[in-house]
């Protein structure tokens, strides 16, 4: 009877759609772990490009500080040459040659002052990278424990879906649950649905008083004319119960 094996697809439709909520909840918390992942991996590669700046700043530093001295010998070399110049022309030059490297020297100066600021604004930051980065990977190890704990138990309560579906599915009508698996794989909800004021309780739009009244009698599978989803009526499946409810509570009458 139709309404009979609707009423296996429904079951088998139950442990779905909690599967269906498990698969969803599994690839949030993996969505999760992935965000984690990312934004340990972004701030080790912050840390990595600051140290590598501040080796190159250290570099420039050290380039800096030869070309000072380097200009500091120059400067005293001209110096004691000029100790020794009797000519007023030739004492001069030197001067003007003096004057010429100290000015080059107090740009350098200043620039390997600006250096110096620049390598403790860029050390200060890399130790704030550093501290961020080992405060996170503390707590996101111990979150990702967390949510790979999480993780375990929707696989263990799918599972346990997935073994009561597969015992429900022996019951199932093949061409009918052909037809559902092939539905649900296509919407990934619920495809077996009540017709409800006049309404596919799947898509919500109004069905005709003929399509109602054909899911109503229950003779064969009714389609929703605008989703596909299968139509039944609801107070089958109450009665249904109640009918079954029925039947356990009656106890066999006392033979005299």
């Amino acid at each position: 009877m139709l309404r009979e094996e609707l009423k296996v697809i429904l079951e088998i439709q139950e442990f779905d759609i909690q599967m269906i909520r498990l698969m969803r909840l599994k690839r949030d918390r993996e969505g999760e772990l992935e965000r984690i992942r990312s934004l340990r991996e972004d701030l080790s590669n912050q840390v990595v490009n600051k140290e590598n700046d501040v080796i190159e700043l250290k570099k420039q530093i050290r380039l800096s500080e030869g070309d000072v001295q380097d200009l500091k010998g120059r400067v005293q070399k001209l110096e004691n040459q000029q100790s020794g110049v009797k000519k007023v022309e030739e004492f001069n030059a030197l001067t003007q040659e003096i004057s010429t490297l100290e000015r080059e020297k107090a740009a350098k100066e200043q620039r390997l002052s600006d250096f110096y600021d620049k390598q403790a604004a860029e050390e200060d930051l890399l130790k704030n990278l550093k501290s961020a980065f080992d405060s996170t990977k503390s707590n996101s190890e111990q979150l990702e424990k967390e949510i790979h704990s999480s993780i375990l138990a929707i696989n263990e309560e799918g599972a346990q879906f997935k073994k009561q579906r597969d015992e429900v599915r022996k019951k199932a009508n093949a061409d009918i649950f052909k037809i559902y698996e092939k539905l649900l794989k296509n919407k990934k909800d619920r495809v077996v649905v009540p017709i409800e004021n006049r309404c596919c309780s799947g898509c919500h739009i109004l069905v005709t008083a003929q399509h109602e009244n054909l899911v109503r009698k229950g003779d064969k599978l009714v389609f929703c004319e605008h989703c596909s989803r299968i139509h039944f009526w609801q107070e089958h499946v109450v009665e249904e119960a109640q009918e079954s409810t029925t039947r356990r509570r009656r106890r066999p009458s006392a033979k005299v």
